[in-house]
């Protein structure tokens, strides 16, 4: 079978018009890879798809959770494969498009299962993290897994505390979980394409993007969602541009430092995700949409 090729990149730097553009050609149907458009409510800021484009490309895995309930990579895989499995059965070609990183290595690389979380000892950890400094917890983790310490940089914080938690909820090396087959990935082959305009470029889109979506009514987006879910469910999807925004309305910033804010944290944001993919195995970057076009189709119908 040939590879599923997914479409990744930094924010606002054009994934979906890239697969829209080939959607009169190809009879795709996208499968979001984006933490954030999973989320219910959460419409504007976050990009969703239009009902216009939904109707010219079905979009799978988005509006999935309320605000603030996990969900995990793991959880990911499942519902991607599920999903992949009925556009394949329907004679239709998946395109996996969004940004999150962590969705696409799972489904593509695999993770380690873990039925159950414990908020308590995720806080605890982190806790001890600021009070010891990443050097002292990773010589913990190297003491207790000396092999995935060796795939983690010590200053990775997240994935220190994420080893430290499967070791101390299962009892269990998250090495021995690999081996011991606790772990869940796709059956399918993927072939990364990364949109990554140049930067100075990405930043006048990002700005340019928050703009629109503030003309758009994002800003009463989150005024109806106070009222309809609470401020307090807002911030637990810890969003960008939601909090900055809701910080607004309670007289904590005002708009033009609302605004600045967003356009710097977006930008951040940007620059993290540019750094990942950089760093994920044979990923191909483009400059802009046309070249990746041209790859896209050649992994959909090779020598056309």
């Amino acid at each position: 079978m040939k590879p599923i090729p997914i479409i990744c990149g930094p924010t606002a730097s054009g994934k979906t018009a890239a697969a829209l553009a080939l959607a009169d050609t190809y009879p795709l149907e996208i499968v979001s890879a984006d933490s954030r458009q999973i989320i219910k409510y959460l419409d504007i800021g976050t990009a969703k798809p239009s009902a216009e484009e939904l109707s010219r490309v079905p979009t799978h895995l988005i509006n999935l959770i309320e605000p603030g309930e996990r969900y995990s990579a793991f959880q990911y895989i499942t519902d991607a494969v599920r999903v992949i499995k009925d556009i394949f059965e329907r004679d239709k070609l998946p395109v996996v498009v969004g940004g999150t990183g962590l969705y696409m290595r799972a489904l593509s690389e695999g993770v380690v299962e873990i039925e159950d979380d414990d908020l308590a000892l995720r806080e605890r950890l982190e806790k001890e993290m600021d009070a010891l400094g990443s050097e002292k917890m990773y010589e913990k983790l190297e003491n207790i897994d000396p092999l995935e310490a060796a795939r983690i940089h010590p200053h990775n914080k997240k994935r220190v505390i994420r080893a430290l938690e499967i070791y101390y909820l299962t009892g269990k090396t998250k090495s021995e979980l690999i081996v011991t087959g606790a772990y869940k990935k796709s059956e399918y082959a993927f072939d990364y394409l990364c949109l990554a305009p140049q930067r100075d470029l990405l930043y006048d889109i990002i700005n340019a993007r928050v703009d629109a979506m503030l003309a758009a009514g994002w800003r009463d987006e989150v005024e109806r969602l106070v009222r309809k879910i609470g401020a307090e469910k807002i911030r637990k999807a810890n969003v960008i541009g939601y909090n900055e925004l809701l910080d607004c309305l309670e007289g904590n910033l005002s708009t033009e430092e609302a605004v600045l804010l967003i356009k710097q944290n977006t930008r951040r944001y940007a620059k993290r995700q540019l750094t990942w993919f950089r760093k994920q195995k044979a990923c191909r970057f483009f400059p802009d949409i046309e070249n990746l076009k041209k790859a896209l189709a050649q992994i959909l119908y090779p020598g056309l």
